[in-house]
C-alpha cells in the first residue's frame, strides 16, 4: 500500500530502530484500518473477533507498557480515484483481464464491505470505552494521521502506507520487532531529506511516475531507480511544474549544464577535438618523442623514455577530462530524453487531482483555527466489562485483570500531577516497591498493590522448587509480539499478606511517590553495603531462605490470591470445562499457569473473588 515500485526498500537505509522508551509520553496517531487488516491476516487459528481482541491488547500495551498516548483514526469516504484503483487491483489479483473497468461513482466505496465496516465500528466503540480518542478522516486515514503529525498534534504515525510522507508526515513507525531492545522501525522525513535530498514534492513526483494507491500503473517503463534519478535533478519548487511541461509535450532542457568556457581546454580546443596522446604512456604528445625522452608526466630514472601505461589507465589532462565530461553530459541528455518521451506518451499526465489530494491540508472534520479535539479519559469499566463479555465471552474478573496495568498507569499519572487519596479500582492502594526488574534491556519498578479493605492470609504452600520467583529478572526471548503479549499482574504473598505486582516506569513512579522511591533506594544502598562487608553470611542466609519450605517471598498465581470456598453460583461440570477452555484460549499470549491448589473450584469463581 502507498507508493509502488518497492518504495520502502528505497527508504530502508534511512530507517531507525528506536528503543523501548521511544514512545514514552508521546502522542501517536494509528491507522485503525491497518490494524484490523493486520489482525485478521496474522491470526491463523480460530479466534472470536480477532480485531477486537488484538485491538484491546495492543491499546493497553501502548498505553501502559510503552507509555504512549494513542489516537485512532478511521477512514472516511474514499475518492473516486481510490475506488477505481481498488476495482483495478481486484481485477488484477483475480487474474481477470478487462479493457473497460467499471467506474466508481463519487462517494461510493469499492473496497469497504459491510463486514469490514462492522469490524471498524466495533473497534471504535471499544476505543471509546477505553477512553482513547477517535477521529474520522474525510478520505484516507493516513492522510489525517500525516496532517496531525505535520501540525504537531501528534508526535508520530503508526501506518504501513508510505504515501503518509506524501501527505506531510514527519515521523512514521512502520513495524514492530518482537522481543527486541529496539522494537520500533521508524522513518523520519529529516533523515530522508539528508540522505536522498528528497522533499515532499519530490516524493509526490516519484509516486506519479511509479504508481500509487490512486493510479496503480504510473508511467510505463519507469521504475523506482529511474524515477529517483530523474527527480533528483530538480528542486522541490520546480519538479511538479517540469512534469506538467513534459506531459504537455513542451521542449525540455536537461538541468545538468556545463558552461561554455568550461567546454574549452587551455589551448582553446573543443572537447570534441582531442589532443594527440602517446600510445605507450598514454600522456599528451607524440610516441616518437616519448621513446627518446620521458615526458613531463613520466618520471624515469635513466631518462631514456616514458613508462608503459598500466591496464585501465585514464589520462588526467584537461583535454581528456573535458572529453569525458562531455560524454557523460551527452549520455545524461539522451537518458533524460528517453524518460521525457515515456512521460509525454502517458495520457493525462500528471493528474492534478492526485497532486491536489496529496497537498491538501484539510483531511479532518475540524477547523484549522480550533484544531482537533483530542483528550484521553478514564476507561468506563462497567460498560467495558459488559462489552467484552458480550463480544468475547470473557469473564469480568479476567477483563479487570487485563485492565489492571492500564489502570495503574492512569492512577500513577494522576498521582504525579494532582495527588489524591483515591484508590486504584476503588479497591487497591499503593503498598511499596518490591524490586527493580530488567526487561528487554530496560529497568522497571515492581510495584506492590494491596487491597484497601484488608488482606487475607493465603494458606497455599510455598514453591516446592525452592526458587523465589520474585527475584528473577526477566529478559525473555520468547517469540511474542511486544504489542500483542499482555502483561498480567502477578500475585505475591509476604508476611501473610497478598499483593498484586505490576511493572511500572521508574520515572512515573518517582513522580507519583518520590518519598517511597527515596526510601527504596536507601534500603538498596544499605543492602549493597552489607553485601560488600559480609558476602559469606549473606549468601548463607539466602541459601537458607531459598531452601526453607515456608519461604515468604513466593509468587503465587491468580487463583491462589485469596482462600476460596465453594460458591453457590458454581456452574455444572459441563459448563466448568467450557469456561476453562475459553479462559485458556483468551489468555493465549500469557505464560503457562500452575495448577490451582483447589481444583474443585472453577477458575471463573476464583477470579471474581479478586476482581469483582
Amino acid at each position: 500500500m502507498g507508493v509502488g515500485g518497492n518504495f520502502w526498500e528505497l527508504l530502508k537505509p534511512y530507517s531507525r530502530n528506536e528503543g523501548f522508551d521511544f514512545l514514552r509520553n508521546k502522542r501517536v496517531a494509528i491507522d485503525l484500518s491497518f490494524w484490523i487488516v493486520q489482525h485478521n491476516n496474522a491470526i491463523k487459528t480460530h479466534v472470536k473477533k480477532p480485531h477486537l481482541r488484538l485491538t484491546f491488547f495492543r491499546t493497553i500495551n501502548l498505553f501502559s507498557k510503552f507509555g504512549a498516548f494513542p489516537v485512532f483514526v478511521v477512514d472516511g469516504t474514499p475518492s473516486p480515484l481510490k475506488s477505481q484503483a481498488r476495482i483495478a487491483r481486484f481485477f488484477r489479483s483475480s487474474g481477470i483481464e478487462s479493457t473497460s473497468l467499471p467506474v466508481a461513482e463519487e462517494g461510493v466505496s469499492a473496497g469497504r464491505n459491510s463486514t469490514f465496516s462492522r469490524c471498524v465500528q466495533e473497534c471504535v466503540e471499544l476505543a471509546k470505552l477505553l477512553g482513547i480518542p477517535v477521529l474520522k478522516a474525510k478520505g484516507e486515514a493516513e492522510a489525517l494521521c500525516a496532517q496531525l503529525n505535520s501540525e504537531g498534534h501528534v508526535d508520530a504515525c503508526i501506518t504501513p502506507d508510505s504515501d503518509a510522507f506524501l501527505f506531510g508526515a514527519k515521523c512514521i513507525i512502520k513495524s514492530f520487532s518482537p522481543n527486541s531492545k529496539e522494537p520500533f522501525e521508524c522513518y523520519n522525513m529529516s533523515d530522508i531529506e539528508a540522505g536522498l535530498g528528497l522533499k515532499r514534492k519530490h516524493l509526490i513526483a516519484i509516486s506519479l511516475l511509479v504508481g500509487n494507491d490512486h493510479d496503480l500503473s504510473g508511467v510505463q517503463g519507469i521504475g523506482i531507480d529511474s524515477a529517483l534519478r530523474f527527480v533528483q535533478a530538480f528542486g522541490e519548487d520546480d519538479i511538479l511544474n517540469r512534469l506538467h511541461e513534459i506531459g504537455k509535450g513542451n521542449a525540455f532542457q536537461v538541468p545538468i549544464d556545463i558552461k561554455a568556457e568550461e567546454n574549452m581546454d587551455i589551448d582553446g580546443n573543443s572537447p570534441n577535438t582531442k589532443q594527440t596522446h602517446c600510445s605507450f604512456c598514454g600522456h599528451p604528445g607524440n610516441k616518437r618523442d616519448h621513446m627518446k625522452f620521458s615526458c613531463e608526466f613520466c618520471v624515469a630514472d635513466d631518462n631514456e623514455g616514458c613508462l608503459k601505461k598500466p591496464e585501465g589507465f585514464k589520462c588526467d589532462c584537461n583535454s581528456c577530462c573535458m572529453n569525458r565530461k562531455h560524454k557523460e553530459q551527452k549520455k545524461m541528455e539522451n537518458w533524460h530524453t528517453k524518460i521525457c518521451d515515456k512521460i509525454a506518451k502517458e495520457p493525462n499526465f500528471p493528474k492534478d487531482e492526485i497532486i491536489d489530494m496529496y497537498l491538501c491540508n484539510d483531511n479532518g472534520y475540524f477547523s484549522a483555527n480550533d484544531g482537533p479535539q483530542i483528550s484521553w479519559e478514564r476507561p468506563n469499566m462497567d460498560l467495558l466489562v459488559d462489552f467484552l463479555n458480550f463480544h468475547q465471552n470473557w469473564d469480568p474478573s479476567y477483563i479487570r485483570r487485563i485492565m489492571f496495568p492500564m489502570m495503574s498507569t492512569i492512577f500513577l499519572r494522576e498521582m504525579a500531577t494532582t495527588p489524591t487519596d483515591s484508590l486504584l479500582f476503588g479497591q487497591f492502594e499503593f503498598a511499596s516497591l518490591k524490586r527493580v526488574k530488567t526487561r528487554y534491556g530496560y529497568q522497571f519498578y515492581v510495584v506492590k498493590w494491596k487491597r484497601a479493605m484488608g488482606n487475607i492470609a493465603s494458606k497455599t504452600p510455598a514453591n516446592k522448587s525452592g526458587m523465589q520467583e520474585d527475584v528473577i529478572e526477566l529478559d525473555v526471548d520468547e517469540t511474542v509480539d511486544l504489542l500483542d503479549d499482555c502483561d498480567f499482574p502477578q500475585i505475591c504473598e509476604e508476611d501473610g499478606c497478598s499483593f498484586l505486582l505490576t511493572d511500572e516506569n521508574m520515572d512515573l513512579v518517582g513522580a507519583a511517590y518520590p518519598e517511597e522511591v527515596k526510601r527504596f533506594r536507601q534500603e538498596q544502598e544499605l543492602k549493597d553495603v552489607k553485601r560488600k562487608k559480609n558476602p559469606t553470611s549473606i549468601s548463607q542466609e539466602n541459601e537458607k531462605s531459598s531452601t526453607s519450605p515456608n519461604s515468604k517471598g513466593v509468587q503465587l498465581n491468580i487463583t491462589e490470591f485469596f482462600p476460596t470456598t465453594k460458591s453457590k453460583h458454581n456452574p455444572k461440570h459441563g459448563e466448568e470445562s467450557s469456561s476453562n477452555k475459553n479462559d485458556n484460549q483468551d489468555s493465549g499470549g500469557s505464560k503457562p499457569k500452575r495448577k490451582s491448589s483447589s481444583p474443585n473450584i472453577p477458575k471463573s469463581v476464583r477470579r471474581r473473588l479478586l476482581f469483582d
